[in-house]
């Protein structure tokens, strides 16, 4: 029977006061959660050993480790949506100092960074009240970005208008159709219509634009200063707690010796297979816990005669397989379409002997298996407010 399913270990932060409006700040973790280039075709890591089980499908693995505090002047980093937009305060909270560069689109800013554009592009992947309905792994995976770091945000819904204008005149809601996703409740006490839009801030611009009087916007209330606008409520999310993990990408870097093993490494990656899903399932699950690895994301995705739908549910028809650049391929990189992947998140650097070990024995029964990034875990929760 094909399914997806998700299984996602919560990370555990401590919510503080907040600070002040204009200094991001962020919440100390209350406590941790518990716990190679290609030669002839094979894989070598740290340059000790081949894996040569069929045939050395492993991509290739990028072994720098990123810190999680950087200086990000003089870097570019590119995101989807309007100045203001939420993927924008995740970049400059990740990288302070960087300049950033609005993009229409996901797949604008990834391509940015491939073709020397921008130096990061900023992904947001998961959120405490969709989990990964944000599917934008799977744009990751058709690209040959790596992951170098990650930053989570605790996002703040305000409902924003022109000044001037009241609650009671607002006959209608603009947004990302996720933001009214995660307002739904709120909207319905208004009695308005909520109506999608690309993102938050391209809704703010579009209500200062055309001056419109009967409209109100939900985005962030930091970006209500960037457009001239008057806030009419805070707190909009149907949840308390509602956080947006981002991922930051960049091109790979240079294959060189491997840094010191950081206690604080997180490594994703990537298992395609084609049959047996249960069975593939339980070996990953083996050759991490035999290591006493810590898993902290583990996600399965099977799209082999699975019916999919839209967000009113309905049906799409069957789900199509998931496209994976192989960046490691004989030649040049290759789309490659698989029926199931796992997506995992585990503790340790990807040159850590026991993550490598993992590897290398998942390795020997997966289709194939990509690295997709090494990165400084950070399990702070980063609030705007």
């Amino acid at each position: 029977m094909a399914y997806t399913s998700s299984l996602q270990l919560p990370t555990k932060h401590l919510l503080l006061p907040r600070p002040h409006r204009h200094t991001p700040s962020f919440v100390p973790a209350a406590s941790k959660i518990n716990g190679a280039p290609r030669v002839n075709g094979k894989v070598r890591i740290n340059g000790d050993g081949e894996n040569g089980s069929n045939g050395g499908h492993v991509d290739r693995i990028h072994l720098s480790v990123s810190s999680r505090a950087q200086d990000g002047s003089g870097l570019r980093v590119a995101y989807q949506g309007a100045p203001g937009a939420y993927s924008e305060f995740a970049a400059t909270t990740a990288l302070p100092g960087c300049a950033t560069l609005p993009c229409r689109a996901l797949a604008d800013a990834l391509s940015a960074v491939e073709r020397g554009a921008a130096d990061r592009a900023v992904l947001p992947v998961e959120s405490t009240m969709e989990g990964t309905a944000l599917r934008n792994y799977d744009l990751l995976l058709r690209h040959g970005l790596v992951v170098c770091q990650e930053v989570s945000l605790f996002v703040h819904y305000s409902l924003l208008a022109i000044p001037g204008v009241r609650a009671a005149q607002v006959r209608r809601v603009i947004s990302h159709p996720m933001a009214l996703a995660h307002c739904g409740r709120a909207l319905a006490r208004l009695g308005v219509d909520g109506e999608p839009v690309e993102d938050t801030a391209g809704a703010l611009e579009m209500l200062r634009s055309g001056r419109m009087l009967d409209t109100a916007a939900i985005a962030s209330p930091r970006a209500a200063g960037m457009y001239g606008l008057h806030v009419l409520a805070h707190g909009l999310q149907d949840e308390s707690w509602n956080v947006t993990r981002f991922l930051l990408l960049s091109r790979p870097p240079p294959v060189t010796l491997p840094p010191p093993v950081d206690a604080d490494a997180k490594t994703s990656m990537v298992v395609a297979h084609r049959g047996g899903s249960m069975m593939v399932l339980l070996k990953v699950l083996s050759a991490f816990s035999s290591r006493n690895v810590n898993l902290t994301k583990l996600e399965v995705i099977n799209n082999q005669g699975q019916e999919g739908s839209d967000s009113s549910g309905t049906a799409t028809g069957a789900r199509p397989p998931v496209v994976i650049l192989d960046t490691g391929a004989r030649g040049k990189p290759t789309l490659r379409a698989f029926p199931h992947v796992l997506y995992v998140d585990c503790e340790g650097a990807a040159h850590d002997p026991r993550v490598r070990e993992a590897i290398r024995e998942i390795d020997k029964f997966a289709v194939f298996v990509r690295v997709l990034g090494c990165y400084a875990a950070d399990s702070t929760v980063y609030d705007l407010q």
